[in-house]
């Protein structure tokens, strides 16, 4: 398993300001979590999504290739950082 963190920086409330995901060997999301800037979140999995979160039809792209964009801003994180952001966000 892969984790990641994506930071995405721009102006409106109505999109995630930071997205984590839990990707399969093949890089395709198992589990999402979207944060909000007004501190809500949303998530989704294979039998639930909240909001709308949903998991991407296609695998996620390198982190080097996701940093290309300057709008994105993509991290490794841990798999206990990911599992504490997911137990929060199903709370």
């Amino acid at each position: 398993m892969e984790y990641i963190k994506v930071a995405w920086k721009h102006n409106s409330k109505e999109y995630p300001s930071v997205m984590y995901s839990e990707l399969s060997s093949d890089r395709y999301e198992i589990r999402k979590v979207e944060c909000f800037s007004d501190g809500s979140s949303t998530y989704a999995y294979d039998k639930k999504s909240t909001g709308m979160t949903a998991l991407g039809e296609l695998p996620v792209p390198a982190l080097s290739e996701i940093s290309g964009d300057a709008q994105f801003e993509p991290t490794d994180i841990n798999k206990q950082e990911f599992e504490e952001i997911w137990t929060k966000a199903i709370s």
